[in-house]
């Protein structure tokens, strides 16, 4: 699977893996672990770079279905 993505996909990938895992710390132990390491400014950053990973694969989880379709 990861082959077949291009670098954005793969990026994309990473960052919102990285990013489960933190939300998987947060819910289980209370760790907010990026804004513990960057500070809340740039832990907000981190978070919407996060979410805009996420978005983007479901964007190209999208454009794989209609081209299915």
């Amino acid at each position: 699977m990861l082959k077949e993505m291009d670098l954005y996909g793969q990026i994309a990938l990473i960052i919102v893996l990285i990013g489960g895992i933190c939300w998987g710390l947060a819910g289980l132990f209370n760790i907010y672990l990026v804004t513990a390491i960057f500070g809340n400014l740039l832990g907000r950053l981190i978070y919407i770079i996060v979410g805009v990973g996420a978005g983007w694969l479901c964007y190209q989880i999208y454009l794989e279905k209609m081209k299915k379709a």
